[in-house]
């Protein structure tokens, strides 16, 4: 009985620690879904209340529109500049290693730090873009980050610049567990570079980039570091993005129910976004 209690007993402090930081939280904000709650007073079971003000709340879609919005610009970028970097590096050559740890720091670099660079990089008086921009091509560049129609983008910016890296990395590897032995039998057959590309690497690495693609949209709607740290949301709420918008209500008009509702509306959209990639995958992804 000991040995057998041995590794549930090892378990033990992992299995508490997920209840109590995890499981909890999650079933609690569930059932904080469906009350008024202030944090002060005691909460009040108003049902479904939270997801009819949700729906009906134009400023809810505008953060939706907001998100899908960063979505459509960061992520497909995200993957084509990857998968570019993935075959550049995808050599034999001395000294490139030092490239993909280059292309790599970026991830392992603080979103705080990251930010607060972009944010004086993208300052309309003295930023080193409108500097750039105005020294090489006399060009007033725009206030980035204070324009709505420029914010958006230059947060996508920032977030391609930061999560490139890592998806590199994944896409690497998927390179390099591709057999050499078929682009050897391409080559005797005539293949030229562009038809080993199409025939061979993104048929045999479509299991990456289904991986990458998923893991990178659902990224990309909890978006949150960017928002808080360059815009606030603004200007004019077009930087409002649903993560930031449950910050907004849970800790600063103090929402709680509300808050949660949101959090699990978000919860309920990349979920479906994610079936829906699963459902389709088997007409493109095809595994060894």
């Amino acid at each position: 009985m000991r040995r057998k209690s041995a590794p549930y007993i090892f378990l033990l402090p992992v299995l508490i620690g997920m209840l109590v930081f995890s499981a909890g939280p999650i079933l609690v904000s569930f059932i904080l879904s469906f009350t008024q709650w202030d944090m002060v007073s005691p909460p009040q079971w108003i049902g479904g209340g939270n997801y009819a003000d949700i729906i009906a709340s134009d400023l809810f879609w505008q953060v939706f529109r907001n998100t899908a919005y960063y979505a459509a610009l960061a992520v497909p970028s995200t993957i084509a500049i990857a998968l570019f970097l993935a075959l550049a590096v995808n050599r034999k050559l001395k000294g490139i290693a030092i490239f993909r740890t280059a292309f790599f720091m970026p991830v392992v670099t603080s979103m705080v730090a990251v930010a607060i660079v972009w944010g004086w990089m993208y300052n309309p008086d003295y930023g080193l873009i409108n500097y750039l921009l105005h020294a090489w091509f006399n060009v007033r560049g725009p206030s980035w980050l204070q324009d709505p129609n420029w914010a958006m983008p230059a947060m996508a910016v920032v977030g391609v610049w930061k999560a490139t890296g890592y998806n590199m990395i994944i896409f690497l590897a998927g390179l390099q567990s591709i057999p050499d032995e078929y682009y050897e039998a391409a080559r005797l057959d005539g293949a030229n570079r562009r038809q080993r590309l199409f025939s061979i690497t993104l048929p045999m690495l479509s299991p990456t980039i289904f991986f990458v693609l998923v893991v990178t949209l659902i990224g990309a709607f909890q978006l949150f570091e960017q928002t808080y740290i360059l815009t606030r949301g603004g200007p004019a709420n077009a930087t409002l993005t649903l993560s930031y918008f449950i910050f907004q209500n849970a800790f600063q008009f103090f929402r709680m129910g509300y808050a949660s509702a949101l959090a699990y509306v978000l919860f309920a959209v990349v979920f479906l976004l994610t079936l829906f990639q699963w459902r389709y995958q088997k007409k493109w992804v095809f595994y060894q």
